[in-house]
């Protein structure tokens, strides 16, 4: 992998992969860090990930958002 790399393009790449595994998304869930580190495939220190993980985070809750309102929406 690119030692640099977009962290926008990178926080919407690994989300859809967490998100599309239920296995990684687990694993995601009870230790973020190491997860994405084994995602990339580079040891990094916590404090560079930290911002990662953050975005992650935030791109899965707007999905999980957006899932819950289509459910909603199907109501009416």
């Amino acid at each position: 992998m690119d030692k640099k790399f977009d962290v926008k393009e990178k926080i919407e790449e690994l989300a859809e992969r967490i998100q599309s595994d239920k296995n990684i998304l687990d694993s995601f869930q009870k230790d973020p860090i190491r997860t994405i580190e084994s995602l990339i495939g580079i040891d990094l220190p916590d404090d560079q990930l930290k911002p990662l993980v953050a975005g992650i985070k935030t791109k899965l809750a707007a999905a999980g958002a957006s899932d819950l309102l289509d459910g909603i929406k199907k109501l009416f």
